[in-house]
């Protein structure tokens, strides 16, 4: 055997999210999943966080191939990103599941990007990949068609497990391969790069199929209309309401735009089963009686211009949340989006709505193995070295140590990090030196490494406002000519702080004076003293720290 094999991850490492792995040999590379994430409050104005592509960019012409383990935002999402980055000279084949594929392709429509290699796997197909071959393996998730890759070279194999659990009863009947698994155990695999997300979660993951019977009794209880909202790609959640709502005589109205687009796609594919004349548009859902209706809408982790969000707070065209209404969460808040969550729940209680959660019903279940699981997947495969991967580093350490007491040798087990390559050769195995990988933001239509001081900038506007001083100056000796105009907005208490605009003009007055008597002329020189006196003085008066932004005029 000769040369080495590298695993890079650009993502997922350290955080649960913008998954995406590179995996490298004789030069050739195959990318694994290509996600995002969403942004945290602090990033303020940023739509979504891309992986750093820059590796990818400069490596455009040795990727052969890229898999994508199941079609969740947080593996699929950001690629159409990538390939606009990568595709000048062609574009690699891309490989999933059916519905991964068909829920990819409508995702690349929006973006405009129509002729793209895309072709759908069937679970135990393989395909060849430069020095790589690639086989599909059934994983049961929370999203029909999800898979996990075994990816063969010279070396050995990789096995990336994408997001799994082993869910004996799954709705669709179809659970994890687990003897195709152990097989690739018996075979040999030289490297597990695993799910880490439920690790710290004791026992294993309901079946999803138990939520079903919960959901009925949950919906039988309700008199009145009953909203259920659940992640748009969680086909077999969805099923499952559709089942519920039948059982009790219900119509069925899909209101959001991606929940729509997905139940499509479900049902051309037939993983969704909706019974004729049962759907009702969501224009009819006021005109409809409430105790014969059950809406299914997107929303679940309060996103700001979800359908859900905007019911709780009265701004939806087509349904209006009144007494007498249940909302029912079949979901359970991502890490982060707590607080948007639980916003959005106490508007639907002050518009007189019930609501009943994951704590108060088993109407949720997981999609991400627990810890008995990530202990199955270890046991199975026995694989000579593991690197957890999908969790933020508290995870990842403890499906390390996880490994450590099922016998996997200590120096075998890699706890790596976003940009740190896994490189594994004849000799061994050991963690090589960094690339760049960190995140792109997406703002608006723009895609860049947004600037550090943006953010800090848009921060300040946002705890403490902003200031524009206006001064007007001679153009022959820099004195004032005429008084500053002050204009603010969103400066907290300026209108308890009696006189304060006028001392600020005095301030200005001052500032310009003594720059004028120092005969200074230049404009950015006369602007950064006039920031530096308004900035001080407003801190003395408020105790905040607005943006302060001078405006000079030579006349």
């Amino acid at each position: 055997m000769s040369g080495t094999l590298r695993v890079l991850p650009l993502g997922g490492l350290g955080e649960i999210g913008k998954n995406m792995t590179v995996l490298e040999y004789e030069g050739r590379i195959v990318v694994a999943d290509t996600g995002l994430m969403f942004p945290t409050p602090d990033q303020l104005g940023i739509d979504l966080v891309l992986p750093d592509f820059s590796y990818l960019r400069e490596r455009a012409a040795d990727i052969e191939a890229i898999v994508l383990t199941h079609a969740h935002e947080d593996h699929v999402g950001a690629l159409p990103f990538l390939l606009r980055e990568i595709g000048e000279d062609g574009l690699p084949e891309i490989y999933g599941g059916a519905l991964t594929v068909a829920m990819v392709r409508s995702k690349l429509d929006e973006h405009r990007l129509g002729d793209v290699p895309l072709y759908e796997l069937e679970p135990g197909e393989e395909v060849e990949a430069g020095p790589f071959a690639i086989e599909a393996v059934k994983m049961a998730h929370s999203i029909p068609d999800a898979f996990a890759y075994a990816l063969r070279c010279e070396l050995g194999t990789v096995l990336i497990t994408g997001d799994y659990k082993f869910d004996q009863t799954p709705v669709d009947g179809e659970p994890a391969d687990v003897a195709r698994l152990a097989e690739l155990g018996r075979e040999g695999v030289l490297l597990l790069f695993g799910d880490s997300t439920n690790v710290d979660r004791p026992g294993m993951a309901l079946s999803e199929s138990s939520v079903g019977p919960h959901l009925e009794e949950a919906f039988a209880r309700c008199d009145g209309r009953i909203v259920v909202t659940s992640f748009a790609s969680n086909i077999h959640r969805v099923q499952q309401v559709v089942d519920a709502a039948a059982s009790l005589g219900r119509k069925v109205a899909l209101v959001g735009r991606s929940m729509r687009k997905n139940v499509n796609i479900g049902q051309r594919l037939g993983h969704i089963h909706i019974p004729e004349g049962m759907l009702v548009s969501a224009r009819e859902v006021e005109d409809f009686p409430d105790h014969k209706l059950v809406v299914i809408s997107t929303g679940s982790q309060g996103e700001p211009l979800s359908a859900l969000r905007r019911m709780a707070h009265g701004d939806h065209p087509h349904v209006t949340l009144h007494d007498g209404d249940t909302v029912v969460f079949s979901a359970t808040p991502i890490p982060g989006n707590e607080r948007a969550v639980n916003e959005t729940i106490d508007r639907i209680y002050q518009l007189g709505a019930d609501v009943i959660t994951p704590r108060d019903a088993p109407i949720h279940a997981t999609g991400h193995g627990c810890a008995e699981e990530l202990k199955l997947m270890i046991n199975l495969t026995q694989p000579r070295y593991v690197m957890p991967a999908h969790g933020d580093f508290k995870r990842l350490r403890m499906h390390a140590e996880l490994a450590e007491t099922l016998g996997i040798d200590p120096r075998n087990v890699f706890r790596g990090e976003n940009g740190v390559p896994l490189e594994i050769d004849s000799r061994g195995a050991r963690l090589g030196e960094p690339e760049q990988a960190g995140v792109i933001f997406v703002d608006g239509m723009e895609v860049g490494d947004i600037e550090d001081v943006a953010l800090r900038d848009r921060r300040m506007l946002s705890a403490d406002g902003i200031f524009i001083v206006v001064a007007t100056i001679s153009e022959q000796d820099g004195s004032s000519v005429a008084p500053p105009e002050i204009i603010f907005r969103g400066v907290p208490f300026v209108d308890d702080a009696d006189g304060l605009i006028e001392e600020i003009r005095d301030t200005v007055e001052e500032s310009l004076a003594r720059s004028a008597d120092e005969e200074v002329r230049e404009i950015s020189l006369l602007q950064a003293h006039l920031h530096d006196d308004v900035a001080k003085f407003v801190y003395e008066r408020l105790r905040r720290r607005p943006m302060v932004l001078p405006v000079v005029v030579e006349v």
